[in-house]
């Protein structure tokens, strides 16, 4: 027997139907939602309890991470953004056109998570146009992770929705 085929029997390859995707697609909301602009949440919220160093901390490292961004963005962006287009295009084609679920539940992870880059691109703009501190630098992070959950739960939604709709269509139930 070949090791391919006792390899593909004991491990279910579906996207939709297999247990790690489920938890990679959790554990990336999870983290996407907890790191806002690169900074862990918990320091926007230590920062909002106790003021003093812990804001001057997360004004630094806010300052680091959206001089990255922008960085980033103005050397390479462009390219980055094209890269992107032809990735997510190419997902679209592959899962839909071809129907090959592992292309589907890629663009299911990574659209969304474009979204989320190009709002993070956004709110380090507006970070820097407004040169903001204190309470307005944190609301501005809250309101950040507050969108960023809600593209979150509409990907969760969706994803689960069309992964259903995968599995009951293609498991063993369809006839």
């Amino acid at each position: 027997m070949d090791w391919y085929q006792t390899l593909f029997e004991m491990i279910d390859m579906r996207s939709f139907s297999n247990l790690w995707f489920w938890i990679a697609l959790a554990v990336m909301w999870s983290t996407a939602s907890h790191w806002v602009l690169g900074v862990p949440f918990d320091m926007v919220l230590r920062a909002r309890r106790h003021g003093g160093e812990a804001q001057v901390d997360l004004e630094d490292i806010v300052r680091i991470n959206v001089n990255r961004l922008l960085y980033i963005s103005h050397v390479s962006g462009l390219w980055l953004l094209g890269l992107g287009f032809f990735v997510l295009t190419s997902l679209v084609l592959l899962g839909f056109a071809y129907g090959i679920e592992f292309a589907q539940a890629l663009l299911l992870l990574g659209f969304p998570m474009s979204l989320v880059g190009l709002l993070s691109l956004s709110t380090a703009r507006l970070i820097r146009m407004e040169g903001s501190s204190g309470d307005v630098l944190q609301r501005r992070l809250m309101r950040h992770r507050l969108y960023t959950q809600v593209i979150g739960m509409v990907a969760i939604f969706v994803t689960a929705l069309w992964g259903m709709y995968q599995n009951l269509n293609l498991g063993p139930l369809a006839g």
